[in-house]
């Protein structure tokens, strides 16, 4: 970071005392934000993390994310239950890709189940020296909310983009997690990154599937003929899961559930 930005950050921090939440529009951008990495909220919502906040939905224990396809095959070979995409397709010899869907499964509850994609679980790797990681979709974006106004801590959104470049869907997502915790009055931002992504998501909110129709992942999630997932990964606050690293593996965080009023 440059000396101005830090100055700025430290003049504001020293005033309020207010941690920060900042965006980070890739992972290979990573090494400049990691002074803001206390929490790091890693965000990929076609569909990695919406997978994931889906999979605890439905009971499953532990999920271990893995990098590479050869580190997914040796704990297959231990008998894992092994979820493993590329491109946006269930790579040959795995039962499960990243789509939600596939793990809407009673029989996964319980279970540990090991996770490889293309952008998601390598982010998750890439944060590995964050003070803790949770998982962020437009699945969770309330509860999610909630929880990181309550720790008080610097947050650095963190979006998984496509192979470390920019994405519309996972900075629209970063923004809309930005802009409650700006409004919350609790946090500051000086990054240019946090306001675009604020912008985005202010620009896209009344209709996501509409403005993200021309987007590049949507479109090639389209070619494989997985609207149904597209739709579901772009339908806020279907999850009350707060997906959270612990050692090796992610579990579900648990806190008190956020009770909508329609329902009682």
């Amino acid at each position: 970071m440059c000396d101005r930005h830090s100055s700025i950050r430290n003049k504001m921090r020293a005033i309020s005392n207010k941690p920060f939440v900042e965006v980070c529009i890739s992972p290979d951008k990573y090494h400049l934000y990691k002074e803001y990495n206390k929490i790091v909220v890693v965000i990929d919502v076609l569909r990695a993390t919406s997978a994931i906040c889906t999979a605890f939905d439905y009971g499953v224990d532990k999920i271990i994310p893995v990098a590479a396809i050869e580190e997914a095959l040796d704990y297959k070979a231990k008998g894992f239950i092994v979820a493993a995409e590329r491109n946006g397709e269930v790579v040959p010899g795995f039962d499960r890709g990243n789509s939600p869907f596939g793990f809407m499964d009673e029989e996964l509850a319980g279970q540990t189940v090991v996770l490889t994609t293309t952008n998601g679980t390598k982010t998750i790797k890439i944060a590995s020296d964050a003070g803790r990681i949770v998982i962020g979709s437009l699945l969770n974006l309330d509860v999610l909310c909630k929880w990181l106004i309550e720790q008080q801590e610097d947050v650095l959104l963190l979006c998984s983009g496509w192979q470390d470049k920019l994405n519309l869907e996972d900075t629209i997502c970063a923004g809309a997690i930005a802009e409650q915790l700006l409004d919350s009055l609790k946090f500051h931002s000086v990054e240019d990154s946090t306001i675009m992504a604020k912008y985005l998501y202010q620009s896209a909110k009344e209709n996501y599937l509409g403005f993200l129709k021309a987007s590049s992942h949507r479109r090639r999630l389209q070619k494989l003929n997985l609207n149904a997932d597209i739709k579901y990964c772009l339908t806020p606050n279907q999850s009350q899961s707060i997906p959270i690293m612990e050692g090796d593996a992610l579990v579900r965080l648990k806190v008190p559930e956020v009770v909508d009023p329609l329902k009682g």
